[in-house]
């Protein structure tokens, strides 16, 4: 219809005049780009971009220390074996041990990437934008329920990762004082001034073998060479990005603990004002209802 090309200019006392406007050459209006524009802008703001950015980082986290861990503990059985544990009865319970961390490495990945998933969906649908998205929303006491019930249990897995991140940080303490003393025996070896022969390292000590095995240690070049071997490198170098995984995984709870507890108060806050406006709004129907039936006297008498 050629109606939809004029518009209103002025308003005077003169005869009204229609201004011929051009129509615009293509298939989308000015009004589909407006609409199109500010619906992406709406569906931007709706994102939780800080339970984005947590989720994010305790994916990577968890990911890291899941991986690496794995594989780091299967070549710190090899260099057992190989090197400071020939007798196989000897490492038995220690490689029963890792065979068990590597399964709760498995069930450990699995949570935490629902885990991540339902506290990513929870920022969702709590945010302010997606309640400007979708009209007013009714907050409930078993949603306050559960909001309440994940921040007691981010709060747990986060003490728990406290522990598991200063558990990961032993063997790279292990590792650190091995790779130390194969520096100090190629320094020696460079001066000249003591034989290396001397310097060993006993796993034995840090109680992860038992005394009697055997050998139980290595010294001078047999310890050089364990740590210019495939393993020890990969081993050890897993070990630290696994403990840097844990670390992040706890930053990324730490995260989620402040972005929920700040949700659970916007729904406390909303619960209180929803009350507000239910007695605002039933005071308002009775004071109707009020001057409705005034009137309607009003009207039967008159």
């Amino acid at each position: 219809m050629e109606i939809g090309r004029y518009h209103w200019m002025y308003r005077s006392s003169r005869p009204h005049r229609y201004h011929h406007v051009p129509a615009l050459r293509g298939k989308i209006s000015p009004l589909g780009i407006q609409g199109c524009f500010e619906c992406c802008i709406k569906c931007l703001g709706g994102v939780p971009y800080a339970s984005l950015v947590a989720t994010i980082l305790c994916f990577s986290g968890v990911a890291l220390f899941c991986g690496c861990g794995h594989v780091a503990l299967t070549g710190t059985v090899s260099i057992l074996e190989q090197h400071f544990s020939t007798n196989a009865s000897d490492h038995a319970l220690l490689s029963e041990v890792i065979q068990l961390m590597q399964y709760v490495i498995y069930g450990i990945a699995s949570f935490f990437f629902l885990y991540g998933i339902i506290l990513l969906a929870e920022g969702f649908y709590t945010t302010s934008a997606v309640k400007e998205l979708h009209g007013e929303f009714k907050t409930t006491a078993c949603g306050r329920c559960i909001s309440g019930m994940f921040v007691f249990l981010t709060y747990v897995l986060g003490v728990a990762w406290l522990g598991v991140f200063g558990f990961s940080a032993v063997p790279v303490f292990m590792f650190y004082n091995i790779w130390s003393t194969c520096e100090v025996i190629k320094s020696l070896q460079t001066n000249m001034t003591v034989p290396g022969d001397q310097i060993c390292v006993d796993i034995r000590q840090y109680g992860i073998i038992p005394w009697n095995a055997v050998p139980g240690k290595a010294c001078g070049p047999i310890l050089e060479n364990i740590c210019n071997t495939n393993e020890f490198y990969m081993s050890y170098h897993l070990f630290i990005v696994a403990c840097a995984g844990a670390g992040a995984t706890v930053i990324a709870l730490i995260h989620f603990l402040m972005i929920l507890s700040s949700n659970w108060a916007y729904l406390k806050d909303a619960s209180k004002m929803q009350a507000y406006q239910d007695i605002k709004a039933k005071e308002e129907q009775e004071l109707q209802d009020i001057q409705s039936r005034s009137k309607e006297q009003l009207n039967s008498y008159t």
